[in-house]
């Protein structure tokens, strides 16, 4: 007869079975199990790093620290990063980093590169702040946090920083799509990162990622292991221009986005073809 704990033995092996079969043959379940280990891992790490963050808060650096801890999760959910441009990205020079937002994920892909910029730090939405542990680690790496339902406020934040960044050559990252959609474009840019570049005269660096959308499906609950390419391209020139050049400035930037875009998922879409068919 099996004893109690034989009991409780086999019904772990049991459920640990099932969790891997539902892994293998459900979709939904990968998805969600995946969600889950990101977040999962990005929130016990913030809970024991705050401490450390604190010795040094409100410093840059701490994510550099951060973003080495966290990447090693992109290995546990099976997604694989692809870095160009990295001399560029390495540059000791305040740029303004000007990315395209797809998926909270992209974090993971910032946490790639963190190493490379090593003095970067990123404009947030306010809400961020007040999710436990997460806002309070990010507080103390440095991120600026902005209200985007003031706009008048949020521009006025983001000034503040202006001085601190060039005299220190960090750079400051923005979505400047606001929102994050995987809808395989690159949507319309809002002005903010614009009017600081060139309030500021920094260049922009526009950071390219190329389309999640053969792996990742928000809406039918997919989540494969999937390749990626980041793309950091040649700096944008802002000397000289004024408030009445940021249209042109965007058009430019956005336009240069959306080839390396469509390149590089291109790319991305035919090397997952010749797998498939391996």
């Amino acid at each position: 007869m099996l004893s109690l704990n034989s009991y409780y033995e086999l019904l772990v092996v049991i459920l640990i079975l099932s969790l891997i079969f539902l892994y293998d043959k459900s979709s939904v379940f990968r998805y969600y199990s995946k969600y889950f280990i990101y977040y999962t891992y990005i929130s016990v790490e913030a809970v024991f790093m705050i401490p450390v963050f604190m010795l040094k808060a409100r410093n840059v650096s701490n994510l550099v620290l951060a973003s080495q801890l966290s990447k090693q999760v992109t290995s546990i959910i099976r997604v694989n990063w692809e870095i160009r441009g990295a001399e560029i990205l390495s540059q000791d020079k305040p740029f303004v980093i000007v990315a395209n937002h797809q998926s909270s994920i992209d974090v993971l892909g910032m946490f790639q590169i963190w190493h490379i910029m090593k003095k970067c730090t990123v404009v947030a939405r306010k809400e961020l702040l007040y999710v436990f542990p997460v806002g309070l680690a990010s507080w103390l790496c440095g991120l600026v946090f902005i209200d985007r339902k003031n706009a008048q406020k949020a521009k006025e934040k983001i000034n503040e920083v202006g001085d601190y960044l060039k005299e220190k050559n960090i750079k400051l990252w923005f979505y400047p799509e606001g929102t994050r959609r995987n809808t395989r474009e690159i949507h319309e840019f809002k002005k903010g990162a614009f009017h600081f570049a060139v309030s500021q005269q920094l260049p922009i660096l526009p950071v390219v990622i190329s389309s999640y959308s053969s792996f990742l499906d928000d809406k039918n609950k997919r989540f494969d292991q999937g390749n990626v390419i980041i793309t950091a391209l040649p700096p944008i020139s802002t000397r000289g221009l004024e408030k009445s050049d940021i249209e042109d400035l965007m058009e430019r930037t956005r336009n240069t986005m959306i080839k390396t875009y469509i390149d590089t998922s291109n790319e991305i879409d035919a090397k997952r073809k010749l797998s498939d068919l391996s």
